[in-house]
């Protein structure tokens, strides 16, 4: 995930996790960021038409960064993670810069009762010949003072922004929805109605990308707008039917 100052959308976030039942009375009165989480409000899968996550699936995207080929690799896995009580579904997430493998994450993701998909950390491993060199970013929710956050609502609606993720000084994550009826045409086909967000964080003021979602396919493109020159678009789907 990518990690622009907030300020101008902090009403517009508390006002939509408030809708989403991620703010306590408390919370609110101390302008914090502490989602409640009850494992009775989660299900067993993620199946929000914009962002499903069937175990089993592997999602291949490819393009490039700052001149060099890219492919990204997403894989749906049929493991589980317990955080706060919560199953996760654990995704892992690899990326190629050239024939190197540039970078390994292991994603952790939910689905509350309403359609909301949150995401509860991640472990990353940054890789240079091979061998790891970092694990920024890693976090998981409960540990720390990290906590959880929606990386896509149940029902987005346009101008909506959100924290996907928080742990202060590591992943600050938020998104905004900009349209509900975006048109994008990738390696894998053509789509409309396509939900487009613009993701930014305070940790790298000005670094902006956008996400194309299709229904029933999750992400499609992906592109930096400022601070990044990295593109990618969703190339093949494959679908392992497992035991």
């Amino acid at each position: 995930m990518l990690r622009a100052p907030h300020w101008r959308f902090a009403a517009l976030w508390v006002l939509a996790l408030v809708a989403l039942g991620a703010f306590s009375s408390g919370a609110l009165a101390s302008s914090a960021y502490h989602p409640r989480i009850n494992p009775a409000d989660f299900g067993r899968r993620i199946d929000n038409p914009y962002m499903p996550l069937t175990p089993g699936t592997t999602y291949i995207y490819e393009g490039t960064d700052e001149g060099e080929d890219v492919r990204n690799v997403v894989e749906v896995t049929r493991r589980t993670k317990p955080i706060l009580g919560v199953l996760c579904v654990v995704v892992i997430d690899s990326v190629w810069v050239g024939d190197e493998l540039s970078e390994r994450t292991a994603d952790w993701y939910a689905q509350d009762k309403r359609g909301n998909v949150w995401y509860f950390g991640e472990d990353s491993k940054a890789y240079e010949h091979g061998v790891v060199v970092s694990t920024e970013g890693s976090w998981q929710a409960g540990v720390d003072g990290a906590q959880p956050g929606i990386v896509m609502e149940a029902h987005p609606q346009v101008g909506d922004t959100y924290r996907q993720e928080y742990y202060a000084g590591h992943a600050e994550d938020m998104a905004t929805v900009l349209s509900l009826n975006a048109s994008v045409d990738v390696e894998y086909g053509s789509f409309e109605h396509v939900l487009k967000t613009k993701e930014f964080t305070r940790l790298e003021p000005g670094a902006v990308e956008h996400k194309f979602y299709a229904r029933g396919i999750g992400l499609v493109r992906s592109a930096d707008v400022t601070g990044g020159s990295e593109r990618l678009e969703l190339v093949d789907i494959e679908h392992d039917a497992g035991d």
